[in-house]
């Protein structure tokens, strides 16, 4: 059976069911203090570096969220990574500025709304990896008479043997210092596009749990790749940026890692930025890092399924709870039973679309009709199968405020 994963926890089942109480259930819901304490940690590490901060929409997707991560007016924190371009523009439109596109652009509408936002005086960037994404957005950005930064999307995986050996994601074929600098000087000599900078993320760093309880045999290979790669990104992460300057590039930013990485992120002197999104919440698969900062955080989001059957006398199953992760699958990509403590998943059945058994542990009681509070495994993609998020502070409901998905948006 997959039981829930003993962390430092913040919540109590008291507290929830009271805020809870008179809900429609399924619910997601967001710990407003917890939430604003992992932004003081992550605000606290990155400034101490004297860097800046850029959060990762697609790990939020609640607008009002995203605002109250961004409004504290700190110099730490710098604008949004995007996963889209109408995302883009409908974060434009809600008052937001300084966006970047983290995925490359290549439909013709999408590249209209860039270079709208562009016009219209908004700071907006979008990732290329190729000469053919460039002339693209360069003959768009021509078209509408605008100029267009363009931010080079590096891949950062870890390779070996020849190339046989590749740890990390398929993202980009820029891998070197001198295939960055060709396709930057094809940046310089085209008309309608600048060069803004590097997006250079380290996958295999930032998303790689060297922690986990459910193959521990791997968490020392996982580590020491994770101590390999910080070396080696490091060195040609510098070399890139220094072969760029000595060029006559000057880069607005180089941006690089997520939550899992920070800790070793934030020590390299070419980044200027970093990007967090996840660890605001801390869903269940960073409670496998052995980082100090992840360690450092406190589960903030959650679900609430509410239990409607009883099959066994051991057991009782909720209605929903499907909300499985992206990804390779596994047992670390299912929603967690968060509280009451002592329910764990049955491993043949896991979460369901419609219904999600749950056993009980010695002791545990739960009736029909009350709520189960699941953690899930990533952030973000949960809110995709909900209309609103109720903000929860102490033990009250202060507010509910749609998802993208509530306002009638879903981009991917």
């Amino acid at each position: 059976m997959i039981a829930s994963v003993p962390v430092a926890e913040s919540e109590s089942y008291a507290r929830l069911r009271r805020a809870l109480a008179g809900e429609r259930l399924p619910a997601a819901f967001v710990d407003l203090d917890a939430l604003d304490r992992n932004l003081e940690r992550h605000m606290a590490r990155v400034g101490a570096r004297h860097k800046t901060l850029r959060v990762a929409s697609k790990s939020v997707r609640v607008v009002a969220v995203l605002r109250r991560l961004l409004g504290r007016g700190s110099p730490t924190l710098r604008g949004l990574m995007c996963f889209a371009a109408r995302e883009a523009e409908f974060l434009a439109k809600a008052g937001f500025d300084d966006l970047l596109v983290a995925y490359p652009v290549w439909q013709e509408s999408d590249l209209d709304a860039a270079a709208r936002l562009a016009r219209e005086g908004k700071i907006i960037r979008l990732a290329a990896d190729c000469r053919e994404g460039v002339e693209r957005v360069a003959r768009r950005a021509n078209e509408h008479g605008v100029t267009l930064g363009v931010v080079l999307c590096v891949d950062m995986s870890l390779r070996g043997l020849g190339g046989r050996v590749h740890l990390g994601v398929r993202r980009s074929p820029l891998h070197s210092p001198d295939q960055v600098l060709a396709l930057a000087r094809y940046v310089r000599d085209s008309r309608g596009v600048r060069l803004d900078g590097l997006l250079a993320y380290e996958a295999q760093i930032a998303g790689l749990g060297d922690d986990s309880p459910f193959e521990p045999w791997q968490n020392p290979l996982k580590g020491a790749i994770r101590r390999v790669s910080a070396r080696e990104i490091a060195g040609r992460r510098r070399a890139m940026v220094e072969a760029l300057e000595r060029d006559g590039f000057s880069l607005p930013l180089v941006n690089g890692g997520g939550t899992g990485s920070l800790d070793t992120t934030l020590e390299e002197s070419s980044v200027t930025e970093v990007t967090a999104g996840s660890g605001f919440f801390k869903p269940h698969l960073f409670d496998y890092y052995k980082s100090r900062h992840v360690r450092s955080l406190e589960p903030a989001s959650f679900f609430a399924l509410e239990v409607t059957r009883r099959p066994a006398p051991d057991m009782v199953t909720c209605l929903g709870g499907g909300y499985v992760a992206s990804g390779a699958p596994g047992p670390d990509k299912v929603p967690l039973p968060w509280l009451p403590r002592g329910l764990a998943l049955l491993p043949h059945e896991m979460c369901g679309e419609v219904q999600t058994p749950l056993a009980l542990g010695p002791g545990v009681q739960v009736a029909l009709g009350d709520p189960i509070v699941f953690r899930p495994a990533k952030a973000g993609e949960p809110f995709e199968r909900f209309t609103e998020v109720l903000l929860l502070s102490g033990d009250r409901v202060v507010d509910r405020v749609p998802t993208y998905r509530g306002e009638g948006l879903c981009f991917f």
